[in-house]
């Protein structure tokens, strides 16, 4: 069995989490007459894996109450200046979709 490190968890965690997509592959064979497996049929699903509640409660214990903790013990000084920051990183990102919009193929 490979070894996951913690990221691969996390990412894995999340994916149940938030729920995904996935193709199924099904595929049906018939034996010739020398023995060999031939594929007949091949049939490929779109398949839905809705939100999982149990994941999304351990990546919410695991991952936000950290990020809660840390907001809890600022002072009213570092939430304004924590705001400003992200704040600007949102206006970024917003320039940057723009720009990537506007720009010609």
């Amino acid at each position: 069995m490979k070894k996951l490190d913690e990221e691969q968890l996390k990412q894995a965690l999340v994916k149940k989490a938030v729920g995904y997509d996935t193709d199924e592959e099904i595929s049906e064979f018939v034996v010739d007459e020398d023995g060999k497996q031939l594929l007949c049929k091949k049939k490929v699903t779109k398949k839905h894996f809705s939100p999982d509640l149990a994941a999304i409660k351990l990546v919410y214990e695991k991952f936000f109450s950290e990020v809660q903790n840390k907001y809890e013990s600022m002072s009213l000084e570092q939430l304004l200046q924590e705001k400003a920051r992200l704040m600007q990183l949102l206006e970024e990102e917003k320039k940057n979709a723009n720009r990537k919009m506007q720009a010609p193929e």
